[in-house]
């Protein structure tokens, strides 16, 4: 087997974008191929993301055949633990990615770039102007305020208030202040051991349902907060723990959306108020409710997010028949 790929980061996270050497993946819809993926090509994903090509918190994503007729491609995101519904870090590196490898034709100044995510179709809008800035933003599928201010037993902190929301993916999210923490001076273990376990209690506590698919109906992560939730030009401060103890290095496209539609449903924010997010790397995110929607019997917003994708090199990947280690492995 050799796969090649193109190597990218957005604030910091990064994403491994396969460009050859894949089995094919079968399935008529998206979420059809993603189960094909978990089912039968999950060596794959340990090949590309686990050592000793990749590490615990390396991030990729198959380009498919899209089955939405608006599509111009389609997408599976693949992390430490199998496929997630949305990513926001890496539809703003493939929207740059497509205009740069002309999977669809620039257009001056802005290219709408329409990808298919196992959440539905998001639209990313890259800035092109000759010149490769890395800029773009995507408008999200619908996002909602799932359950606010809901009450977790947990066995190491007690009871702990969180709200959960869904930006292509479900959240809790909760200020890190209730564990006696800061997002952006306490140590990384410490956030991740405090959100992992909210994650893990509010799993077994609380039933998700969503309107389109029961694919998409499980908590993704816990994102820890500075706790300022009102509308405030300042950056707001947050760290997003997902699928297994994975910490994302940017401050999470999905999670932006839904730090914004729960704000929303809060009247914290309004309609067009832009906020910036801030990353245990410092790096930023604006995120923005830009219009009222629906999903199912939920209200909610559409969010666009904004951010810069960058290059970081290609690789080849080769495997050989004896190299046990070389299937994949996780040090954690």
């Amino acid at each position: 087997m050799e796969i090649k790929t193109v190597e990218m980061h957005t604030g910091g996270e990064p994403l491994r974008i396969v460009q050859s050497g894949l089995p094919p993946i079968i399935g008529k819809t998206i979420l059809e191929k993603r189960r094909y993926c978990q089912e039968k090509l999950d060596f794959v994903r340990k090949l590309l993301i686990y050592e000793p090509r990749g590490h615990f918190d390396m991030y990729g994503a198959y380009i498919v055949e899209p089955d939405h007729s608006e599509a111009d491609m389609a997408v599976l995101f693949l992390h430490n633990e199998g496929y997630s519904t949305m990513c926001g870090h890496a539809v703003i590196a493939l929207g740059r990615y497509s205009v740069d490898y002309k999977l669809v034709s620039p257009v001056s100044p802005v290219t709408c770039v329409n990808i298919q995510c196992p959440c539905g179709l998001v639209r990313v809008f890259v800035d092109f102007n000759g010149q490769k800035t890395g800029s773009a933003r995507f408008r999200s599928v619908p996002a909602f305020a799932f359950d606010v201010a809901v009450t977790i037993e947990t066995e190491r902190y007690g009871k702990v208030v969180v709200d959960i929301g869904y930006g292509g993916a479900f959240y809790a999210l909760v200020p890190a202040e209730r564990f006696g923490l800061d997002v952006k001076t306490s140590r990384t273990r410490d956030l991740v051991e405090a959100a992992s376990h909210v994650t893990a209690c509010a799993k077994k506590q609380v039933k998700l349902r969503h309107p389109d698919s029961e694919d998409l109906a499980f908590l993704y992560g816990t994102i820890l907060t500075d706790g300022k939730d009102e509308f405030q030009e300042n950056a707001t401060a947050n760290i997003c723990v997902f699928a297994k103890d994975e910490v994302d290095r940017s401050p999470t496209g999905s999670g932006v959306t839904t730090r914004i539609a729960v704000q929303y449903h809060r009247k914290l924010i309004g309609l067009n108020q832009v906020r910036k997010f801030e990353s245990v790397t410092g790096s930023l995110f604006t995120g923005v409710a830009a219009e009222e929607t629906t999903c199912g019997e939920f209200k909610g917003v559409i969010v666009e997010v904004a951010g810069k994708g960058y290059y970081t090199g290609t690789a080849t990947f080769t495997t050989e028949p004896d190299d046990k280690l070389g299937q994949g492995f996780l040090l954690h």
